[in-house]
């Protein structure tokens, strides 16, 4: 790891720790990067530089940009979604361009943090993947336990749509999920 890297990482985490939301004593943004870096080193252990970073950074201080102040529905969340890749996006920009990255590598990584590019950039269906990976492992059963079968559905069912061929065939290796869920993982 680069000594330039690793200050876009730490002042990524830095920012995270100050999330109040939190998983077992620790800060909720903290763990989901440490998660996602995890999974990105298993997953993609020759990844760039921008997409580690981009993965560290997928919810840099998530919680500062609240679900409430957008409407109800599909097209609030959807508001929602994109105004927090566009604000992750800018704020690792300006950690990676404080460390000495170029705007071409600082359009990279946010390039990927606001999803532009999935199914034709590989860096980015690599971190959308990482995404799905990590939701599945972690946050798929609290989110099950709360959720009707018809909504569990719909949402492994996107999910399985987001991902690579290569990531819906591991997945369905890795993840014991029951038949009616793992057939939108089939190819």
């Amino acid at each position: 790891m680069t000594a330039r890297m690793q200050l876009v990482l730490d002042a990524i985490d830095a920012a995270n720790s100050q999330d109040p939301n939190l998983e077992n004593g620790t800060p909720e943004a903290l763990l989901y990067g440490q998660r996602m870096t995890a999974e990105l080193e298993r997953l993609f252990p020759n990844a760039s530089e921008e997409l580690q970073i981009a993965a560290r950074g997928q919810h840099v201080e998530r919680w500062k940009l609240k679900r409430s102040e957008y409407p109800e529905g599909r097209a609030g969340y959807l508001a929602w979604r994109k105004a927090q890749g566009e604000f992750h996006a800018k704020v690792v920009m300006t950690y990676m361009k404080d460390a000495g990255y170029d705007h071409e590598q600082l359009e990279t990584a946010s390039q990927m943090l606001r999803k532009h590019g999935i199914k034709r950039d590989a860096e980015v269906q690599a971190l959308e993947d990482v995404i799905c990976f990590v939701f599945l492992k972690w946050y798929f059963q609290p989110f099950a336990a709360k959720h009707s079968a018809e909504k569990i559905q719909r949402i492994v069912e996107k999910t399985a749509r987001k991902m690579s061929s290569d990531g819906r065939a591991r997945a369905l290796r890795e993840f014991d999920l029951p038949e009616v869920l793992a057939a939108a993982f089939q190819p």
